[in-house]
């Protein structure tokens, strides 16, 4: 596996490569990228370039969030991505990502509005500057994004759709733990305590969506999920059922119903088909 840390040694590794798949990743591996990476690897086959990026993109983090404090790993997830296979790691530093004098940014309306958008104000004008950016520096043919970042896939897709980037998103499905959880970096921050009562969320959200499927209106149900998780020592952010490409606030199913709550100073993301 090539490593590269700047776009000159990028382009070099490039030079005479076959088409290229792109994971995206902030590094601290963990199965659910390594899912990203094999799907990946199977849209271009063994003839094509399997690349990860790993990047802390400091522009979708906005005042008091955890950069700082972001898990890095460098050298385990270097051999993570070689024993997955990887053709190439691409790890820019923010200079080489954003130089000096910079002044664009991608600024998606839409499916970036509400929710993550609401709760993190900057967040998605970050995530659309270094995916578009990660897109043209690599020249993928097709990148890989998890589906827990729901609203995340929505905007990429919207970015990519608009500005008519010939890259195509492949959604893949969410990774779990035993218990529901759905995979993170971000679960290491959970303490033993919290990570034993964090799969009350999902919890609750398939029992939301099986009380809905009975009949039950799904104002009711949604109440009923959030006093549960309330009861569990959630803070909940938004709980709600929502259309899945747009992100409107449906009044019935089907759709997505998307949640973000914090536990133990930890917020989690989650979704799912209703």
């Amino acid at each position: 596996m090539r490593i590269a840390r700047d776009l000159p040694n990028l382009r070099h590794a490039l030079d005479g490569l076959g088409p290229v798949a792109l994971v995206p990743t902030m590094g601290a591996l963990h199965p659910g990228h390594l899912s990203l990476l094999a799907a990946a690897r199977r849209e271009v086959g063994e003839a094509g370039t399997l690349i990860a990026s790993i990047f802390v993109n400091p522009l979708q983090f906005g005042p008091g969030e955890d950069f700082s404090r972001y898990p890095r790993q460098e050298e385990a997830d270097l051999a993570m991505l070689r024993e997955a296979g990887c053709d190439l790691a691409w790890l820019p530093g923010v200079e080489a990502m954003y130089p000096p004098g910079r002044a664009t940014t991608i600024q998606v309306d839409g499916p970036s509005e509400g929710w993550e958008g609401a709760a993190r104000p900057r967040h998605f004008r970050g995530v659309a500057t270094v995916c578009a950016k990660l897109f043209l520096q690599t020249g993928a043919r097709v990148a890989a994004f998890g589906e827990k970042d729901w609203q995340q896939l929505q905007v990429i897709r919207r970015m990519v759709r608009d500005l008519d980037l010939p890259v195509r998103i492949l959604p893949c499905p969410t990774l779990r733990e035993a218990d529901g959880l759905a995979m993170s970096s971000r679960n290491r921050y959970l303490d033993p305590e919290a990570r034993g009562r964090a799969a009350a969320l999902p919890g609750a959200m398939r029992a939301a969506i099986e009380a809905m499927a009975r009949g039950t209106p799904p104002a009711a149900a949604l109440a009923t999920a959030r006093a549960g998780l309330a009861a569990a020592g959630f803070a909940l952010d938004y709980l709600a059922l929502v259309e899945p490409e747009s992100l409107r606030e449906l009044e019935a199913p089907p759709g997505r119903l998307i949640a973000a709550a914090r536990l133990g100073g930890v917020r989690l993301l989650d979704n799912m088909a209703a």
